[in-house]
C-alpha cells in the first residue's frame, strides 16, 4: 500500500468479495424459500389425506411436526437474511470510501449542528458544514460518537492523550475487517443519545416492587392461576367460578401494571438499539489490543465478577423484548392475567439494574471512544502518505514539510514547507490575490486540529506544540445583532488580544486584518497589533496584501519573518505556482484582474 490507487484497489477487491458472498446467500435463500413451500404443501397434504383415516392424535403430531420444521427453516432464512443485509451494508461502506477518496462526500452529514455560535477557529477552518473536515473524517454511526468527534475537533487533547490516540490509531489502521464490521453493525440501528438518556433516567428511578413478597408472588401466582384452569378442566369447579377467578386475576395483574407503566414508557422499543450496543461491545471485547488506551477501554467493559458488558446487554435486550409483549394486546392479556408478565419482567429489570448501575455509562463512553478511533484509523488507512505528527514539548513549535490542505485532492494540491520556532514570533505572508495565502493558513490550521486529536496530518513531516488555536480569517456581519463586518472582526481580535494578555499558550492565524476600514487606519492598526503580539510573546502567522507591514522585519529581525506567494504575469494572463517563498512579494495582480472584468485602468 504505497500510493492512493492501491487503497482504492483494496476497496474494490472487498466489494467484489462481498458481492460474490451476497450472491451465494441469495441463492441459499431461494432454496430455503422453496423448501419452506414444500414443507407447507407436504403438511397440508398429510392433513387432508389423513383427515378421515387417521386418529386425531396422529394428525396433531403431523401438524406439530410440520410447524416445527417450518419454523426451523424460517429461523435459517432469518439468519441468511441478516447475513445478506450485513454484506450489503459492507458493500455500501466500501463504495462510500471510494467515493470519498474521489472527492465525492457532499452527501454525508455536515455536522453543522455542532458548530458553536462563537469559536476560536471552527468557522474559519471549515471544521463543520459542506466540504468540511467533519464531513470528510466522520465514520461514526452513533450520536454519542458524533458528539465526541465534534468535541475533539473543537477542543485539543493534551500531549499524553494525543500520543495515546496516535498509538491506538496506528494499531487500528490494518484492522479493516474489524473497522468496517463496526460501521456495518452501527448502521443497522444507530445508537441515540435519547435512548441513553432514557436508560439513565430509569437507572435513577427507585426500583418498582422490590420487596421480597413480590419475588414470592411471581412464583405463587402462576401456580394458582394455572391450577384454577386445571380444576375446571377436570370438572372440580364450575365455569362460573373459573370466569370469576380469571376476572380477579385480570384486575390484580392490571393494578400491578399501572405502577409498572412508567418503567415501560422509558424502556419501550429500544431493544433494537440494545442489539446494536451488544454487537459493538462484543466487537471491542473480541478484538485484541496492545496499545494502552484501547486496553483501558476494553478493561472497563468487564465487571468485577468477570461478566462481559455485551452479555449483560444481551440479557437486558431479552428482557425488553419480553416486556414489549405489551404491544400485542391479545398475547399480553393472556400472559399478564395468568403469569403476571409485567411483574416478572420488572423484577428481572430490578435485578439487572442492581448489577449494572455503576457501569452502564462506561459502555456508551467506550462506544463513543471507539467510534472516533474508527474514524481516524479509516482516515489514516485512506491516506497512507500522510504522517503522524510529532508532539513537541516546548512552546512554540510548528515545523513541517510537504504541508497541504487535507480537503484538496492530491492531484491538485500544492504542498509547502514551513517552520516557526519559539515564542514572540510573527510570520508575515504577503502576496497577490488568489496566490494561496488563505489556503496556506487553513492548511496549517486544519492540520494542527487533526494533530491535536491524534490523527495523521497532510504533510510529509510535521511537528507541533499543543496550543489553543485562534484565528480571524472569515468575518461576516450580523444583521440580527446590528453588527458590521468591521465590528465583528474587532470582536474576534479583542478575544485574541485578551488571551494574549493572559499569557495563554496560543497560536494565531490572521488573514487580512482590519479589512473593513480605510487603508491608513488599516496599516496603522495592523502594525500596532503585530507589535502588541510581540510584546506579549505571542506566536502568529498573518497573511496580508499590505506589503508595508513586511518592513517591520527590519525593526524586529529576530521576531518577524517574511514569506510570500507570487504570480507570474504574461500579458493579461496570470500564472500561480502556489509555492511559499521567503521574502516580500514583489508582484501584485489586482489591476490585471480588474482590467479583465472590464474596469478601464489608466
Amino acid at each position: 500500500m504505497n500510493n492512493y490507487d492501491s487503497v482504492i484497489a483494496i476497496y474494490q477487491q472487498r466489494i467484489a468479495t462481498f458481492k460474490k458472498a451476497l450472491q451465494q446467500i441469495n441463492k441459499k435463500r431461494t432454496r430455503i424459500a422453496w423448501l419452506r413451500f414444500t414443507v407447507v404443501v407436504i403438511t397440508l397434504f398429510a392433513v387432508i389425506y389423513g383427515w378421515k383415516s387417521q386418529h386425531a392424535t396422529s394428525l396433531l403430531i403431523e401438524v406439530l411436526a410440520g410447524m416445527s420444521v417450518f419454523l426451523f427453516i424460517v429461523s435459517k432464512d432469518m439468519n441468511a437474511k441478516a447475513a445478506a443485509e450485513n454484506l450489503q451494508r459492507l458493500i455500501d461502506i466500501n463504495e462510500a470510501e471510494i467515493a470519498i477518496l474521489n472527492g465525492n462526500y457532499a452527501n454525508r452529514e455536515t455536522g453543522v449542528s455542532f458548530l458553536p455560535a462563537h469559536h476560536s477557529y471552527a468557522n474559519d477552518l471549515d471544521i463543520f458544514g459542506e466540504y468540511s473536515i467533519y464531513q470528510y473524517l466522520n465514520r461514526c454511526t452513533s450520536e454519542q460518537g458524533k458528539n465526541l468527534l465534534a468535541q475533539r475537533l473543537l477542543q485539543p487533547l493534551i500531549k499524553p492523550e494525543v500520543e495515546q490516540e496516535q498509538q491506538a490509531v496506528r494499531e487500528a489502521i490494518n484492522t479493516i475487517d474489524w473497522r468496517q464490521q463496526w460501521c456495518a453493525d452501527g448502521i443497522e440501528s444507530a445508537l441515540t443519545i435519547a435512548t441513553q438518556q432514557r436508560i439513565a433516567a430509569w437507572m435513577q428511578q427507585p426500583p418498582v416492587y422490590d420487596a421480597p413478597i413480590w419475588k414470592w408472588l411471581r412464583i405463587v401466582f402462576p401456580v394458582v392461576s394455572l391450577s384454577t384452569i386445571l380444576l375446571y378442566v377436570y370438572d372440580v369447579i364450575p365455569a362460573a367460578i373459573l370466569y370469576a377467578a380469571i376476572f380477579i386475576f385480570f384486575l390484580f395483574a392490571s393494578s400491578l401494571s399501572k405502577k409498572i407503566n412508567s418503567v415501560w414508557v422509558l424502556l419501550s422499543r429500544i431493544a433494537n438499539e440494545m442489539s446494536t450496543l451488544q454487537k459493538l461491545l462484543a466487537l471491542i471485547e473480541k478484538q485484541t489490543f496492545t496499545n494502552e488506551k484501547c486496553r483501558a477501554v476494553k478493561s472497563a467493559l468487564t465487571s468485577e465478577n468477570g461478566d462481559y458488558a455485551s452479555s449483560q446487554v444481551k440479557e437486558l435486550k431479552s428482557i425488553l423484548n419480553r416486556f414489549d409483549v405489551r404491544l400485542n394486546v391479545f398475547a399480553f392479556f393472556i400472559l399478564n392475567t395468568f403469569f403476571l408478565w409485567d411483574l416478572q419482567q420488572v423484577l428481572l429489570l430490578n435485578k439487572w439494574k442492581k448489577s449494572n448501575e455503576n457501569t452502564i455509562h462506561k459502555w456508551f463512553a467506550a462506544i463513543a471512544e471507539t467510534e472516533v478511533l474508527v474514524s481516524i484509523a479509516t482516515l489514516a488507512f485512506n491516506q497512507p502518505h500522510w504522517c503522524f505528527p510529532q508532539i513537541a514539548d516546548a512552546h512554540f513549535t510548528l515545523e513541517g514539510t510537504g504541508i497541504g490542505h487535507p480537503l484538496i485532492a492530491q492531484t491538485k494540491r500544492i504542498d509547502n514547507n514551513f517552520a516557526i520556532q519559539g515564542s514572540g514570533k510573527v510570520a508575515i505572508i504577503t502576496g497577490s490575490n488568489m496566490g494561496g495565502k488563505s489556503t496556506f493558513l487553513r492548511s496549517a490550521g486544519v492540520n494542527m486540529v487533526l494533530a491535536f486529536m491524534g490523527a495523521p496530518v497532510c504533510a510529509n513531516t510535521f511537528a507541533v506544540s499543543v496550543v489553543h488555536l485562534m484565528s480571524s480569517m472569515r468575518v461576516t456581519d450580523n444583521l440580527a445583532e446590528s453588527t458590521s463586518t468591521f465590528y465583528a472582526e474587532l470582536k474576534k481580535l479583542q478575544t485574541i488580544i485578551q488571551a494574549v494578555k493572559r499569557k495563554e499558550q496560543i497560536f494565531i492565524l490572521l488573514d487580512e486584518i482590519l479589512r473593513g476600514t480605510n487603508s491608513l487606519d488599516r496599516h496603522t492598526g495592523s502594525a500596532a497589533l503585530i507589535k502588541q503580539l510581540l510584546h506579549y510573546d505571542a506566536v502568529a502567522v498573518i497573511a496580508t496584501h499590505d506589503v508595508e507591514l513586511a518592513n517591520l522585519e527590519t525593526k524586529y529581525p529576530q521576531a518577524i519573518a517574511n514569506y510570500h506567494f507570487d504570480v507570474q504575469v504574461a500579458g493579461n494572463d496570470l500564472y500561480f505556482d502556489y509555492k511559499l517563498k521567503h521574502g516580500i512579494c514583489q508582484s501584485m495582480n489586482a489591476s490585471i484582474l480588474m482590467k479583465n472584468i472590464g474596469i478601464e485602468m489608466e
